[in-house]
């Protein structure tokens, strides 16, 4: 389970190695193809990540009387008190020229009267949500994949997962100065471990809901950049802060699906099941109140009177109305026997976004020369104590750009021959059942002490768990041969750790981490920043 002492040329070579096939790292792609060989590496097939399932759309400011100062003001009352201005000044003011790169592409984005039809949110002020019906993600992927195949200079490598980022330190060479080398990943077609080599590497892996039971992430988001930069030495910050999105569809058939934050937009009221409507009485904003606040309402309502789950009631506006705006959520509630024409959708929170993550600057840089992070890996301080709806796909674009403009203009070291993956000391598993049992055990006591809510005796009972996990797959990864379910175990592992001791850090509650031993909030809002062990 480590690099060979015996150094080869045989690797696989390439000027930009990009771990993930999300909005970030096909627009990274686009935009470095040109003048760079670019190979994109992902763990299940192009399609398979987050990206896809983004539904309600892209925050810009493309409407008349809208301002770039409102969608700034907007997301620092999201982010609550946390965001970094100068981080979030530059994503929204680059927002609207992201929006034509793909309307170029052919993105089909709707259109009212000849112009863009703008959606509206919870915590925008304005209507500035641009949008591909109800399935916004899917149509953008799909553009920017068909882009991707035709584009020479783009090499894809699909069902390969990332083992571990290559330094010196990891190769055991002293005295060397620290930097990305490449990569190790697991091509799952052959069962070996192949050898990247790159002189710069993007990590766009997406997030880490999967840490959690209940999520409306797909199978991917595992936070295997996250962890694997943390291990190469890279600081990340605000892992505490853990998007639930209000309204996951409630019902034993219905795996993960979200109903999109645009329902709420257009006038959906949250109900008790006798039909009483709460938000009103939790926040003046009522159901266009920022996530953390509708979700915790809802978490409160369901503890307080017992609840499976709350309603999402949109049945007073016509079914034309909703065919035409909501027309993938509309079919699958009608799949399922729910026809939200004429009743309520049941629904229950869901881990839906990691907003901390590697710590980078505005160029995508992290702490490691040669290694940059794009997405929702990143911890730019865009999002702060809490992601406004739809800024999370502006973050992505403009992100990977601003990082491909820094790639282009440096000039680094050439790239040393690199060991191959030595496994000849480890044995294949014969017990299978340790690995899915420990994902069980891992994500349910993370929803249940680490979720919505959380206490200092919950977060210590976590941490007592987590630490005997991690010793438990470190022993199991030593001496096995490595499966992409153990590489996925391990990075949840080490999320869950990074998660549980960002929470033990904040003596305060802000944002989306509510501690009931420090409810009130700090006059002064300060980052959590974990540095890895030298």
């Amino acid at each position: 389970m480590t690099p060979s002492t015996v150094f080869t040329t045989s690797a696989h070579q390439f000027d930009v190695l990009i771990v993930g096939s999300g909005l970030a790292g096909l627009s990274a792609a686009l935009h470095l193809a040109p003048t760079h060989r670019v190979a994109i590496l992902t763990k299940r097939s192009l399609n398979d990540g987050s990206s896809r399932w983004a539904q309600g759309g892209i925050a810009a400011v493309m409407g008349e009387g809208d301002t770039i100062e409102s969608h700034l003001q907007d997301t620092l009352v999201a982010g609550a008190g946390l965001c970094d201005v100068e981080a979030t000044r530059f994503a929204v003011s680059h927002a609207p020229e992201t929006i034509r790169w793909l309307q170029e592409l052919g993105v089909p984005f709707s259109q009212e009267d000849g112009h863009l039809h703008l959606t509206r949110e919870g915590g925008h002020s304005e209507r500035r949500i641009v949008h591909v019906t109800d399935a916004t993600g899917a149509a953008v992927q799909e553009t920017l994949l068909s882009k991707v195949r035709q584009t020479p200079n783009i090499t894809l490598f699909e069902h390969h997962t990332l083992v571990d980022l290559i330094t010196p330190t990891k190769l055991g060479l002293t005295g060397e100065a620290q930097r990305c080398l490449g990569l190790y990943a697991l091509d799952e077609a052959t069962d070996q471990v192949l050898t990247f080599s790159a002189p710069h590497t993007i990590l766009a892996t997406g997030g880490a809901g999967k840490v959690y039971l209940y999520t409306t992430n797909p199978d991917t988001a595992t936070g295997d950049g996250i962890a694997a930069a943390w291990r190469a030495g890279c600081r990340v910050g605000n892992m505490e802060f853990i998007q639930f999105h209000p309204t996951c569809l409630y019902h034993p058939h219905a795996k993960s699906y979200l109903i999109s934050e645009a329902v709420r937009g257009e006038g959906g009221r949250l109900l008790l099941p006798d039909g009483t409507r709460f938000m009103p009485d939790h926040d003046a904003r009522a159901e266009l109140a920022p996530r953390d606040v509708v979700a915790r309402a809802i978490d409160f309502e369901m503890k307080k009177h017992g609840l499976d789950c709350v309603y999402l009631d949109i049945s007073h506006q016509p079914k034309s109305f909703l065919l035409e705006h909501f027309p993938n959520i509309y079919a699958r509630c009608m799949a399922l026997g729910i026809d939200m024409a004429a009743q309520p959708i049941p629904v229950v929170p869901a881990a839906h976004y990691t907003c901390g993550g590697v710590v980078t600057d505005l160029d995508g840089h992290t702490d490691l020369p040669g290694l940059f992070a794009v997405g929702e890996t990143t911890c730019t301080g865009l999002h702060g104590a809490n992601r406004l709806a739809s800024n999370s796909l502006v973050e992505c674009m403009v992100f990977a750009r601003a990082a491909t403009l820094a790639i282009a203009q440096e000039k680094p070291p050439s790239a040393p021959p690199l060991p191959a993956w030595d496994d000849s000391r480890v044995t294949d598993a014969d017990e299978a059942v340790v690995i899915s049992h420990n994902w069980d055990e891992l994500r349910r006591f993370m929803w249940d002490y680490v979720g919505i809510v959380r206490t200092n005796k919950r977060l210590d009972r976590a941490a007592h768990r987590i630490a005997l996990l991690q010793d438990e797959i470190q022993e199991f990864y030593a001496q096995f041969h490595v499966s992409r379910d153990l590489l996925e175990l391990r990075n949840l592992v080490q999320v869950a750790d990074l998660i549980v001791r960002s929470a033990q850090s904040r003596h305060e509650s802000r944002g989306l981490h509510f501690s009931r031993d420090y409810p009130q909030t700090d006059t002064i809002a300060e980052p959590t920043i974990l540095v890895p062990k030298a």
